[in-house]
């Protein structure tokens, strides 16, 4: 099994649940501003990086977790990929694609915007920790679902 957290930039609320779901960040408290920021791609995707898929990590049970940003597709990305995943692999069953944007809060769009968008990195970084920090725990039981209702099936090699 594939997972594959999704958001509108691939920088805030999919690295956050990525993160959560790998054990980077704790799963019982709000992770401090120091351990968002220590995640690899927390607020450092830039447009170019738009539309790709980055590999995360591997999670307790040998599945792949990754990150992704849709930019403006909404349910066009969900399409799109399983089209794409299809004429690779041709199993349904082997990926989820995770929308985190149904947890993101609107200091985590304005410090997004800011940041990314504006460059205004320094004030838009406080803002969109803040943000992140106030829905953390949603974020957790976001990963908690997820992991709950989805088997996850180790990759028959899961030695890499």
């Amino acid at each position: 099994m594939r997972f594959i957290y999704n958001c509108f930039g691939g920088s805030h609320s999919s690295v956050t649940a990525a993160g959560i779901h790998l054990g980077l960040l704790p799963d019982t408290r709000v992770a401090s501003k120091e351990e968002l920021l220590s995640l690899p791609y927390y607020d450092a995707q830039v447009s170019r990086d738009h539309g790709r898929i980055r590999f995360m990590g591997f999670d307790e049970s040998g599945c792949e977790v990754y990150i992704a940003s849709k930019k403006n597709m909404e349910a066009g990305y969900e399409r799109s990929m399983r089209a794409f995943w299809d004429l690779v692999d041709g199993n349904q069953d082997k990926v989820a694609f995770i929308d985190t944007m149904p947890y993101v809060n609107i200091f985590m769009m304005i410090g997004g915007f800011m940041s990314r968008r504006c460059g205004l990195n320094r004030l838009g970084r406080a803002i969109v920790l803040f943000g992140t920090r106030q829905s953390y725990y949603k974020f957790i039981h976001l990963v908690n679902l997820v992991k709950s209702r989805l088997k996850c099936d180790a990759p028959e090699d899961s030695s890499q």
